[in-house]
């Protein structure tokens, strides 16, 4: 397992480079992001995703989520409306996973079994923005809360010594927050809020 410094406003682009090497060769990584730390792996790898649902203790209702650049990447893998557009737009970036409606560019075994819905989040990190920039397509991500725990993991220290023995890469970024994402659910109209977490409900008129 290697563990990667990583400056929290300007990465080191050699390392971020390394830990983007990791994920295309099948690593799982923990990374910060603007909410809390995440786990990720390559979003076509099948062995790496079950590693992550492992970790997670997650069954197949679970909810994975596609960590992406920007809108544009976005309508590649959901099925995005003008209405729902207007909410990503300004919502994104920021600490939001939305739950649309998949394309066939998602492999069925990231959808939910029975909505065929994904997670999509746009972070407003750096750290993220420059593993993606550096990938070229999205990570296969989920919140880092483990089985049993109320809170995320927040400390490079504390998941090196639960996780170490499990994960490829650690990227410490420091300390980000212990809220997960506010999840909304855009596949419903009304959007309905799945789990009210470190995003604002005022864009949702809730």
């Amino acid at each position: 397992m290697q563990r990667f410094q990583l400056h929290p406003d300007n990465p080191q682009l050699r390392l971020v480079r390394l830990a983007a090497e990791i994920l295309r060769s099948g690593g799982v990584i923990a990374y910060p992001t603007d909410s809390c730390y995440a786990l990720g792996c390559h979003i076509g790898d099948k062995d790496a995703l079950e590693r992550i649902r492992r970790i997670r203790g997650a069954d197949k209702h679970h909810h994975f989520t596609l960590v992406c650049r920007d809108l544009t990447e976005i309508a590649r893998y959901a099925k995005v409306d003008t209405w729902q557009f207007r909410l990503l737009k300004s919502c994104t970036p920021g600490p939001y996973t939305f739950l649309l409606e998949a394309t066939r560019e998602v492999p069925r075994r990231l959808q939910h079994e029975k909505r065929r819905t994904i997670g999509i989040r746009v972070p407003d990190h750096e750290v993220p923005r420059m593993l993606l920039a550096e990938l070229g397509e999205p990570i296969m991500s989920s919140t880092l809360l483990l089985p049993g725990d109320g809170l995320a993991l927040n400390d490079a220290d504390d998941i090196e010594q639960r996780l170490g023995h499990q994960l490829d890469a650690i990227l410490d970024g420091g300390a980000c927050g212990l809220e997960p994402t506010t999840v909304v659910d855009l596949a419903s109209r009304p959007p309905v809020i799945a789990r009210q977490g470190r995003g604002s409900l005022e864009p949702f008129g809730l």
